[in-house]
């Protein structure tokens, strides 16, 4: 991989992560697209970092909404933004347990098969339309009406277990997850800003694993680490972070229009084209 492949899929990162239409999934497509031969370990270790990147980039762009909620949480004050957080972790355990115990199976699926990503990417379609046709649609054609109702603790759950199936290349997280949370009836944007935070904990958690391997690599993963190559690496991070904070703030906007439907016909697109390639 060289610096302008990785600035690609940077690029293809910090934009899809935050649009419903599956970031690993555009990842796989896009490696496939401009000949990319990594080995699985590697391809999975890249899409990692990049993640990590636009995990950052949520936290630059919602600050004022992040660093309240990690106060109230490091000093145990019990408000509501003490319990929100409690939410947050609630919901990242269905994805901690596939982590800690499915990792080596995730990785095989992270090797360029876009049969996968191609089916994955009409049960995002599926999904986001299901959303639409059952109760975005209604909120939108009556704005006097009650908009959603605030998330409770099982849907943190239920979103959470979401965001354990979303690990599949192609089935888009943040489209997953939000999805999810209006066919339970919670407010759009709230869902989406959940949605987006959520997902803090466990990439950053994955990152920090993967950043320890690359300081001290144990010989067996030598050859794996040198696949990507440092340059290469630090320019896919900052690309994705980049575009990620663009691609955040254009996604909450668009979420609380309600215009997320549109996304469905792209993954219809998107996933046929898998199939046939």
């Amino acid at each position: 991989m060289d610096w302008l492949d990785a600035l690609i899929l940077g690029i293809v990162q910090g934009l899809s992560e935050y649009l419903p239409i599956s970031s690993s999934g555009h990842l796989e497509i896009f490696k496939q697209v401009l000949g990319l031969q990594l080995d699985p370990d590697a391809s999975l270790e890249f899409s990692i970092m990049l993640h990590v990147a636009t995990v950052l980039s949520t936290i630059v762009i919602l600050w004022r909404e992040f660093y309240p909620l990690l106060k109230s949480f490091l000093t145990i004050q019990r408000d509501d933004k003490f319990f929100y957080v409690c939410k947050i972790l609630l919901s990242c355990i269905p994805v901690g347990i596939v982590g800690v115990f499915f990792k080596e199976q995730i990785s095989e699926l992270f090797d360029g098969n876009l049969r996968i990503v191609g089916v994955c990417l009409l049960v995002t379609a599926a999904l986001l339309s299901f959303a639409y046709f059952s109760r975005t649609r209604e909120m939108l054609a009556d704005p006097s009406k009650p908009q959603g109702r605030d998330i409770t603790w099982l849907d943190a759950f239920i979103i959470g277990c979401a965001q354990a199936v979303a690990v599949l290349p192609g089935l888009s997280r943040s489209g997953t997850t939000i999805a999810t949370g209006i066919l339970l009836g919670d407010n759009r944007a709230k869902v989406a800003q959940f949605s987006f935070l959520m997902v803090i904990i466990p990439i950053l958690g994955e990152g920090l694993l993967d950043l320890k391997d690359l300081v001290l690599p144990d010989a067996a993963e030598v050859a794996t680490t040198a696949a990507v190559g440092a340059v290469p690496m630090i320019i896919g991070f900052l690309a994705s972070f980049l575009v990620g904070c663009a691609a955040c703030k254009w996604m909450l906007n668009i979420v609380k229009k309600g215009k997320l439907v549109w996304f469905a016909v792209y993954c219809v697109a998107a996933g046929a084209l898998c199939l046939l390639w």
